[in-house]
């Protein structure tokens, strides 16, 4: 065992007796010590109810014979931070979170681990860390918020922010604004539609790293505190059989989420969050597979923000593995991998039916034949920029306007709210990548007020930012290489025709190679925004979207 290197012999005397002062006793030391990360804190509505779920995961690993202890991992609320600087400090959390787990698990020499995050970045931040540790680990979230209820329709947070528009648009009231905030998160957990949060926990499902359920059982059902408790069992079958992270998330397992990630209708946040978990394995994500595996794979779940159903619905449907089960008809996912249950997938999903057509559309009637996301590329974005598919109005799909550029996101919202933008137009928002935000800020202030405007089936908007998984409408994001490295992004003028074609992948300019080299003779990089502290370490090593926005590592 790992931990004999703190528990075991007279040199490791000095640090039992540490292990005294917290409290153990001489029987709990010479069992396996099982870390257990929690995400719990007051400030995110996502992780307010995680100490309950520890408290369950605890149990568990006590009664299948490891010694759990717990320490923590930091989580920001992108629903809180969203609109001002805060947004910066998110994307950039993640690899705190893969960092910090790293020193706190090697530091202490954990034999297995058990992540409990939640909300936006934990769960990619601990799936990083899992596979670069590479120690046997289970994942549980602190599950997914009930929808609220506003004049008996299912609202969500999404819904929030398109009120704010609306009244801005002078098509809601102040008290029908006050109604939406009172009701529209009405429990603990990650806000209820497919946005990045619940979209990483049901691909915890699809990759293998959680057990069934754990991306839709809401957070306030008692089947969670169960579910937890298996959990905290189960990574000790996996301690005992030696079953590894990167012996669950190898290159097959990927394809897998990323399919699962087409039928599900996840956000665009995934294709982030992937390639930078691959990246950790060892394995090395190409976006433009992604395009390839839409094209056989049939979007089955338009879940808020695409459309009316929210992950309790989900959850009822049968969840992730009866998405699964629907895809294995068609033989699009490979189902001999090992997972977290100690099982192949094939074992998981069997007798896991689709219970709600109206949920999960059956393999032969798919809400359509490709999947939910895809990468576009062009004279805009040589490298890649993406969309979620599954969220677009049909006549949105293929669009062309003058752009409307603007150098920060705030220029941007004021213009949207002061009625300066009209129907037709494409917004263009730069300098908010990886690197020039820095932090690559999700937009969901500018695409809710586009909606909430009345224009989102008239209006386009893309970004090297990155936009919220409660967005919708032709909103793309990623666009790579972003403007502060001097992508064609930069070079966009105020007018100039932008061409959208989304079920052809492309994303265009139409401006001529000529001219876009006078621009870039012209284009001087800017000053960076930020000169002290974590983020100007963070914009100094970070890489664009296209290859997960990782850090690279110094040059020796």
């Amino acid at each position: 065992m790992r931990s004999d290197n703190v528990t075991k012999g007279i040199q490791q005397a000095p640090h039992r007796s540490l292990f005294n002062a917290l409290g153990f006793t001489k029987e709990e030391l010479e069992r396996p010590l099982v870390g257990i990360v929690s995400s719990y804190n007051e400030i995110v509505p996502g992780h307010m109810n995680i100490d309950k779920i520890v408290d369950a995961v605890k149990m568990g690993v006590a009664m299948a014979g490891g010694t759990p202890i717990v320490f923590p991992a930091i989580a920001v609320c992108d629903g809180i931070a969203m609109g001002h600087t805060g947004m910066k400090y998110s994307l950039v959390t993640r690899d705190l979170i893969a960092d910090s787990t790293e020193c706190m698990a090697l530091a202490h020499q954990f034999d297995a681990l058990v992540m409990v995050p939640n909300c936006d970045k934990n769960v990619p931040g601990l799936l990083m860390a899992a596979a670069r540790l590479n120690i046997p680990t289970v994942f549980v979230s602190g599950g997914p918020m009930l929808a609220g209820k506003v004049k008996g329709k299912k609202r969500s947070l999404s819904s929030m922010f398109e009120a704010v528009g609306s009244y801005a648009a002078g098509t809601m009231s102040e008290d029908e604004v006050l109604e939406y905030e009172n009701k529209v998160c009405p429990t603990c957990g990650s806000c209820s539609g497919m946005y990045t949060a619940n979209s990483m926990n049901c691909l915890t499902e699809a990759i293998g790293m959680g057990l069934q359920g754990n991306g839709t059982i809401p957070a306030v059902y008692s089947e969670r505190l169960k579910l937890a408790k298996h959990a905290g069992m189960k990574v000790m079958e996996l301690l005992e059989k030696n079953i590894r992270p990167r012996d669950i998330m190898n290159e097959k397992a990927f394809m897998n989420a990323l399919t699962i990630d087409m039928a599900l209708g996840c956000s665009t946040n995934s294709m982030l969050h992937l390639p930078a978990i691959a990246h950790e394995a060892g394995v090395e994500i190409n976006l433009d597979i992604a395009n390839e595996l839409s094209a056989k794979t049939p979007n089955l779940c338009h879940l808020a923000p695409a459309g009316p159903t929210y992950m309790e619905d989900l959850n009822e449907a049968g969840g992730v593995y009866a998405v699964m089960n629907e895809l294995d008809k068609l033989g699009l996912l490979y189902t001999d991998l090992i997972t977290a249950t100690g099982k192949t997938i094939a074992e998981n999903i069997k007798g896991c039916e689709n219970k709600n057509p109206e949920v999960i559309r059956p393999i032969d009637n798919p809400y359509s034949k490709t999947g939910g996301i895809a990468v576009l590329k062009g004279n805009i974005a040589p490298d890649s920029a993406v969309v979620k598919r599954s969220a677009v109005v049909e006549e949105m799909m293929v669009h062309q306007g003058p752009a409307r550029v603007f150098d920060c996101e705030e220029d941007a919202i004021a213009a949207i709210k002061g009625g300066k933008i009209v129907a037709g137009d494409v917004v263009v928002i730069r300098y908010e990548g990886p690197k020039g935000g820095p932090g690559m800020r999700e937009m969901l202030n500018p695409t809710s007020a586009i909606a909430g405007m009345g224009l989102g089936s008239s209006v386009a908007l893309i970004t090297d930012g990155r936009f919220s998984g409660a967005s919708r409408g032709a909103s793309i994001g990623h666009v790579s290489p972003e403007a502060a490295v001097g992508g064609p992004i930069a070079l966009i003028e105020e007018g100039d025709i932008i061409k959208i074609n989304i079920p052809e992948n492309t994303l265009n300019v139409d401006v001529s190679d000529e001219e876009m080299e006078a621009r870039r003779a012209k284009w001087e990089p800017r000053e960076p925004k930020i000169t002290t502290g974590y983020l100007a370490r963070y914009a100094s090593l970070v890489t664009s979207g296209n290859t997960g926005a990782i850090l690279r590592t110094p040059e020796k």
